[in-house]
């Protein structure tokens, strides 16, 4: 029988130190997956949280915040989601509730307080373009003739144009000259010193004090501000330069309403001042005879 031979003190101690080693590492491992266990997800927690803190507005609400966009109650019915078929109803009924009034109203007020703008600010505006003057963006204006203050009343030019005349009258001397043709004096007609500024001349034998008539557009940047406010843009037609103006007529509306000065009521009453009563007999006799092609009600039961 063969005899084991014993393994040295140092070998001994060494496999010990690895077991040792592995048992403390395989300890650990199951320590760290327990601990894992232990320690609560708060997945769904937050979640929950997160879904608690969305808030997703009504349709009223909605109609609130679209009703801003443009004040019209139709299409911010549409808009908010309502069917377009009854928005218009749907939104006359909306408008016509205390807390939808209300909200309008307060949302209302804080755009004017984050905007700045204050009715007064908005009148005062209306004001100025309904009270500004036209004729500081367009004038139509009645000046002189050629002929009211040419020499004899004879057409005048200006200086320029009678230097174009002379140099047209020479080009056309040395083609007279070349064919031989009889030279032919110039002509100064009514001289120089044409100013269509200057007002028509009472005793002018062409205009007979009339003048002509000049469409002048001013210069927009020389504007005074309630001008500046009346002007719209200008754009090029083939007749010309066309100023554009906002409705100072609708302006004036606008303020007159905003004063309270407009008066709108409609009163309706039936017989002797009672009320009006409508039953389906008498609307059958109002439409008899109309034209409206519909049978005599009293010949149906016949």
């Amino acid at each position: 029988m063969t005899k084991r031979k014993p393994k040295p003190a140092a070998a001994t101690k060494k496999s010990a130190r690895k077991a040792a080693t592995k048992k403390g590492a395989k300890g650990k491992k199951i320590a760290a997956k327990a601990s894992k266990k232990a320690v609560a997800k708060p997945v769904t927690r937050k979640a929950t949280l997160g879904k608690k803190a969305v808030h997703a507005p009504s349709r009223q609400e909605l109609f609130v915040r679209e009703y801003l966009v443009d004040l019209n109650g139709r299409q911010a019915a549409i808009r908010a989601g309502y069917s377009p078929g009854s928005a218009r109803q749907t939104a006359s009924e909306l408008l016509a509730t205390p807390d939808v009034q209300a909200a309008v109203q307060k949302a209302m007020d804080e755009r004017a307080e984050r905007t700045g703008i204050t009715a007064e600010r908005v009148l005062e505006r209306i004001w100025g373009i309904a009270t500004a003057d036209p004729r500081e963006l367009i004038e139509l204006v009645r000046s002189c003739c050629r002929n009211c203050y040419g020499k004899q009343h004879k057409y005048q030019r200006t200086a320029q144009e009678l230097k174009n005349a002379w140099a047209e009258w020479r080009k056309n001397e040395d083609i007279r000259e070349d064919k031989g043709i009889a030279s032919q004096p110039f002509d100064t007609e009514g001289g120089t010193g044409y100013d269509p500024r200057r007002d028509p001349h009472p005793h002018c034998p062409e205009c007979f004090g009339d003048g002509v008539e000049r469409v002048i557009p001013k210069d927009t940047r020389d504007l005074a501000p309630d001008a500046r406010m009346l002007y719209a843009g200008v754009k090029t037609t083939q007749h010309g330069l066309e100023i554009k103006m906002h409705d100072q007529t609708a302006m004036l509306v606008h303020a007159g309403r905003h004063l309270g000065l407009f008066k709108e009521r409609l009163e309706l009453s039936g017989k002797n001042g009672g009320p009006v009563q409508h039953s389906i007999a008498g609307i059958l006799d109002d439409i008899d005879g109309a034209g409206t092609g519909l049978p005599d009600h009293a010949t149906r039961g016949s």
